[in-house]
Parts: structure tokens; C-alpha cells; sequence
């Protein structure tokens, strides 16, 4: 176990160690004047920046949290890191070596925390996986690989690998160089079974999972073997570990977060495959999930890169297959995308074709020509419910009015909400003051839609709306018993 570091290293890592650069891997900042930069604030979720960056001092400072320090201090914050880990991955940064109070200028990096520990073990794994892609026993594996249109140096570069179809053969690996078995369970590389430890993953592709800063922290894993032979699930991914929060990453983000901040947009796409895909037709803003659906955690991370606030709007573009599984992935979205500003988008091939899928049979070109046609997510899943109604009949047309309405009425922005109330009445063939009486009626039913500020004045002033079609039929009623009092007396 190596010892305390000395405190002139600690010094000079901190010296130079500039903190824009190192707050530029997490938020996108912008010039302030004065020498300052702002963006986002990564410790608390807000829509106008009020996180600082002074490099010429080289403190941060959020006057909406109230969070600051030197660039140690934001990253132990921001990964969770100890004192000495974040030391210690400055210096890998710069390429210096580190001098400890006691075990000798060359003490390994990884054994100055646990946490260090379990990314090195990681990292070891990758390597090895990746030695392993090149066996002969890993034959099928790349034939799989070619099919899909990935020659040798995109494994490379996307660090594609090959678990054996072995009990222990990377657990034997990494045991070899000094790593235990507690550490090897807990970075969800290994795990018990009945006479002992084993490998977590076994004859299949694996693809390494990085963090934000581009650390290995987990894998994906696709089984090569039949449901007969392999009953496990298709896609394996490493458990939660104490590095490893699958609602907390997304694949390819560590390569793809300067082009996101850079074009402000992000294209969600849903497997490893498609990442590699995608990126390699040169739509470099993709990035996927990690076996989970795209949840609050995933928004938060994209808007601090796409400095999504109402200042700087960028935009968010999901792929979906095009089945009832895409859809329902498309309405999912739908419900996520109120916590966005920024425009938020969907691309569909309309064959079914996943973007892995599209890229082997039609090519790169065709692949950006989807990402080029996207339409705005909330014309997507509208539409998407229509298709579950016959629109040729009244009585479908009325029920796809009530399907659809409230979906319209979840629009928080107040000035597309008539937008997309015109459009539905046109989907629909019904009038416009119709539809928009469904839709007050939803708006009404869904109180969180509206603006807070919004919905104290509304509440203060309301008044009943003419084309509410209940209160239409109370008028007609009303009118009828005023003008012809004997249709109503009881006999």
C-alpha cells in the first residue's frame, strides 16, 4: 500500500492542471468577460447558467448551489473520488509520476484507493477481452462482427473483445496480477458459483463501458451461443457496482461529448452496435443507454453539454425501431422530454431497420439521410397514437381525439400547444375549435403542464370555455327548456 503523496506533487498537479479544461469534460462553458466562463451547474439542475469558471484563479463558483473550490475539488465532487484518486488521475492526465511519503517513487496508481483499484481491474479486463478477440476460438464472433459491417480496426477503436467460452479464464488472468477475489466481485468481473469464482461473462462480444472522463467502469456483452446452449439473455450488462450506475452513463459519451457540445446536438440511439454504426457513418454526437431506458440522470448529463437553457437551444435526436416497441420507446420520451428545452427529435426508419442494420444494407449515406429526417418528437408520438385508431370512421376519429388530446394538452410550451392543436385537427379531419376543446379540457385534467406563474393567473381568471363540448350540450338543453317549458314538465 503506498504511502501519503508529497505535498509539492500535489502542488504541481494542481498548478497545472487547468480548471476550464478539466470542467470543460463535464459542462460546455462559455466566455463571461472578465477572464470568467459560465455553463451549466453540474451539482443542481437549473436552465440559466450560474456555474463560474475562473481558470486565471483557477477556482469554480455556483451562485445557485453555492458550490466552489479548486479543480481538485470539483472532480472528487463531481466522480466522487478521493483526495489522492483525483491526485492521481490528474497526474495521468499530465503524464506525471507521482512521489509517495513511504513505498518509493514507483507505487502503482490504482493501489491508492479502492476505487482506482476497481477501474484499473476494468481496464486490465478490456485489454485482455480484446487480446482475446484476435483467438482462434473467437472465430464466430467476428464473423458476427463482419456481418454487421465492422472490419478489425473498428473493434479496435471501439475496443471490441472477445469473453472465452471458459469458467475462469479472466478471473485466472487478473488473480495472477494481484487483484482479489472481493475486488473482482465487486467490479462485477467475477463472481461465486459452486466451486468457486467464476467469470461473469463467458463466450461472448463484449464492449467496454466508459464514464464521462473516458475510465472503463463496466461492459456490455452479447451471448454468441444458441437459447439452446445459452439460455442467459441476449445482451449482458456489469451489475451496479460502486463505479458503475447504469442510469448514470451513456456508451460513447466519453468520444462523443466535444462534438455534442460543439454541433449542440445528441443522437440517442439503442445498442453498442448502433453506436459504432453511427459513429462511423460520421454522426459523431451518438451515444446509448446501457440496458435501461433513457431516464432523468441521462437528461441532466446531455443538458450541461448542450448548455440547454433558454438561452442556447441545441437538440436531441432518439432513434426508435420502427415496431410497437419503438413507439412505445417514443411515448416514454415523450413523457421525459418536458424536462428539456432544447428541441427534442425522433428518426424512424420505416422499414424497421435499427441504424447498425441500416448502415450494412444502404450504407453510411443512408444512415444520415434518417438523422436528417427526423421530426419533432412530439409529432412523432402524436401520430404514433393515431395509428392505433380507424380514422376513416367517426366513431374512430372521436376516439383517437380522446387518445390524442391529452397528449397535445402535455405540451408545456404554451405556444406550440395551438401549433399542434391545428395540426391534429387536420390529422383527424375535425374542426379546429373542437379539438381544442378536447385539448383545454386535458390541459385542465394535467395541471403540471402549465407554467406555475401561469397557472396562478389562469386559476385567478378562469373563465369556462364556449367550445367546451359539455358545456355546448348544457346551452342547447338550457335553451330548449326556456323556449319550450312543456317538454319538461313531469307528468
Amino acid at each position: 500500500m503506498s504511502g501519503r503523496i508529497r505535498d509539492e506533487d500535489v502542488a504541481y498537479i494542481r498548478d497545472r492542471s487547468p480548471i476550464d479544461e478539466v470542467v470543460g469534460d463535464y459542462v460546455q462553458l462559455k466566455s463571461a468577460g472578465g477572464g470568467a466562463k459560465k455553463g451549466l451547474c453540474p451539482f443542481h439542475d437549473e436552465k440559466s447558467p450560474s456555474f463560474t469558471v475562473t481558470p486565471s484563479k483557477g477556482f469554480f463558483h455556483c451562485f445557485g448551489c453555492q458550490t466552489g473550490g479548486d479543480v481538485i475539488a470539483f472532480l472528487m465532487k463531481i466522480d466522487h473520488l478521493t483526495f489522492t484518486e483525483t491526485i492521481e488521475r490528474l497526474a495521468d492526465r499530465l503524464g506525471y509520476t507521482l512521489r509517495y511519503e513511504e513505498g518509493g517513487s514507483n507505487a502503482p496508481t490504482f493501489s491508492a484507493g479502492a476505487r482506482s483499484r476497481l477501474i484499473a481491474a476494468n481496464t486490465e479486463a478490456a485489454k485482455f477481452y480484446q487480446e482475446q478477440l484476435n483467438a482462434p476460438a473467437a472465430a464466430h464472433g467476428r464473423d458476427l462482427l463482419t456481418k454487421r459491417g465492422f472490419d478489425k480496426a473498428a473493434c479496435m477503436q471501439f475496443g471490441v473483445g472477445f469473453a472465452p467460452d471458459e469458467w475462469d479464464a479472466l478471473t485466472k488472468h487478473l488473480r495472477a496480477m494481484d487483484y482479489t477475489i472481493d475486488e473482482l466481485e465487486t467490479a462485477g468481473l467475477s463472481k461465486m458459483g459452486q466451486r468457486g469464482p467464476i467469470d461473469r461473462f463467458r463466450n461472448r462480444l463484449t464492449w467496454p463501458i466508459r464514464d464521462i472522463s473516458g475510465d472503463v467502469v463496466g461492459f456490455g456483452a452479447r451471448k454468441l451461443a444458441s437459447d439452446e446452449v445459452d439460455q442467459g439473455p441476449k445482451y449482458l450488462n456489469t451489475p451496479e457496482t460502486p463505479i458503475y450506475k447504469k442510469s448514470q452513463v451513456l456508451y460513447g459519451l466519453d468520444v462523443a461529448k466535444k462534438e455534442i457540445a460543439k454541433k449542440r446536438q445528441a443522437v440517442i440511439v439503442e445498442g453498442y452496435t448502433d453506436v459504432m454504426a453511427a459513429q462511423l457513418a460520421g454522426i459523431t454526437t451518438a451515444v446509448a443507454t446501457c440496458g435501461t431506458a433513457f431516464g432523468a440522470d441521462h437528461i441532466r448529463i446531455l443538458r450541461r453539454l448542450l448548455m440547454d437553457d433558454d438561452a442556447f437551444r441545441g437538440e436531441v435526436i432518439f432513434t426508435f425501431d420502427g415496431d410497437a416497441a419503438g413507439q412505445k420507446a417514443a411515448l416514454r420520451a415523450f413523457s421525459e422530454d418536458q424536462k428539456f428545452v432544447t428541441q427534442t427529435f425522433v428518426a424512424v426508419e420505416p422499414d424497421g431497420l435499427d441504424p447498425c442494420d441500416l448502415r450494412q444494407q444502404k450504407g453510411d449515406l443512408a444512415l444520415r439521410d434518417l438523422i436528417a429526417r427526423r421530426v419533432p418528437l412530439f409529432e412523432f408520438a402524436i401520430r404514433s397514437e393515431l395509428a392505433h385508431h380507424k380514422l376513416d370512421a367517426a366513431e374512430g376519429r372521436i376516439n383517437a381525439l380522446n387518445a390524442a388530446a391529452p397528449l397535445v394538452a402535455q405540451i408545456r410550451d404554451k405556444s406550440l400547444r395551438p401549433e399542434y392543436t391545428r395540426l391534429l385537427a387536420g390529422w383527424l379531419g375535425l374542426e379546429v375549435e373542437i379539438v381544442s376543446a378536447a385539448v383545454s379540457q386535458g390541459v385542465k385534467s394535467h395541471p403540471r403542464t402549465q407554467e406555475p406563474t401561469a397557472v396562478a393567473s389562469e386559476e385567478s381568471n378562469w373563465r369556462p370555455d364556449p367550445y367546451d363540448a359539455r358545456l355546448i350540450l348544457e346551452r342547447e338543453v338550457l335553451k330548449s327548456r326556456l323556449q319550450e317549458p312543456a317538454l319538461f314538465i313531469e307528468s
